[in-house]
């Protein structure tokens, strides 16, 4: 089943979909969507990879995990504080 979608794109992109159409003689849609799964494949994370792999390094820091809720902790505060009359 399609699903509608609705997107504002450059006047230069929708050009490019309209010439690449024609000149392939398929439709719109078509384009479009094969341009997707291409990007997909390309740019995307693999099927498989354990999410361990992709997020690889994410929890090494410099500061102790103590200084990272003080950090938090002063933000919050200053952020209620801020917001109060």
């Amino acid at each position: 089943m399609d699903k509608v979608i609705s997107t504002r794109v450059d006047e230069s992109v929708a050009f490019e979909i309209e010439n690449l159409s024609k000149s392939l003689r398929i439709p719109k849609k078509k384009v479009i969507e094969n341009a997707i799964r291409a990007y997909a494949e390309q740019a995307g994370p693999k099927k498989g990879k354990d999410f361990l792999d992709r997020s690889w390094g994410a929890w090494n820091r410099e500061e102790s995990p103590a200084e990272t809720v003080k950090k938090a902790r002063e933000a919050f505060d200053a952020s209620m504080r801020r917001h109060q009359p």
